[in-house]
Formats: structure tokens, sequence, C-alpha cells
């Protein structure tokens, strides 16, 4: 099994340089942004976000989350008094900071949307 260390990022010089590179980096992946809209109303399991993301794989679902863990952005919480071991995944203290932030893409995606004719859907 990799380590929490095998999914950290790779930095580069750009992005070093560029704070905003920087923190689109961490929320970049296919599902990750709907990942962290399904964590803003609290812990869920992994059966819970594989439910509310149609079309997802556990494959994928678990090097997503593997990925916001090793960024800080999510914590994942073992909880080993039942049987199986009960698992949730949770915005940490720095991912609770994003939710303004995909609060208000998510407002400029509805105009963008708007503004090409698109129908709004939800990224999830």
């Amino acid at each position: 099994m990799k380590s929490l260390a095998d999914y950290e990022q790779k930095f580069d010089r750009l992005h070093e340089d560029c704070p905003v590179r920087a923190a689109l980096d961490v929320i970049r992946g296919r599902w990750k942004p709907s990942i962290l809209y399904e964590l803003k109303d609290g812990p869920r399991r992994f059966s819970q976000l594989q439910a509310a993301l149609a079309g997802i794989t556990a494959q994928a679902l678990t090097v997503q989350l593997r990925q916001l863990e090793a960024d800080g952005v999510v914590v994942r919480t073992v909880h080993p008094e039942e049987t199986p071991f009960r698992v949730e995944y949770a915005l940490s203290e720095a991912g609770k900071t994003l939710s303004g932030v995909l609060d208000q893409l998510e407002t400029w995606g509805v105009g963008y949307l708007a503004r090409r004719g698109t129908r709004r859907t939800r990224v999830a």
C-alpha cells in the first residue's frame, strides 16, 4: 500500500512563484471540486461519497481523497470501535477555508454557463 507521501504534489518553479497556481494545483482534478463540495456539509463515509458522485470509480475516489489528504485539505478518521472499521472523511481546518472560494467559483460558473447558453449542472 502506498504511503500518504506518495500522493504529495511535486513542486515546480511555477508552483512556488505563483500562489494562485499553488491553490489551483490543490483543487485540480476531475473529482476534487465535487468531493470538496460533498464534504462541505460535514464528514462522509467513502460509500456516501461514491454514491453522491455518479460515475466515479472506487480507485479514482481513493486517489483523489489521498491527494487531498496529502495536501492537508481532507482528514481521514478511522473509528475502530465498530466492526468493520468506520472510516470518515472531512474537511480539515485548511479545507474549510476553501468553502468560500468554492462558493465563489460556483457563482462564477453559473454566470459563465448562462453566458454560453449552457444548462447549469452540478459538477458531481
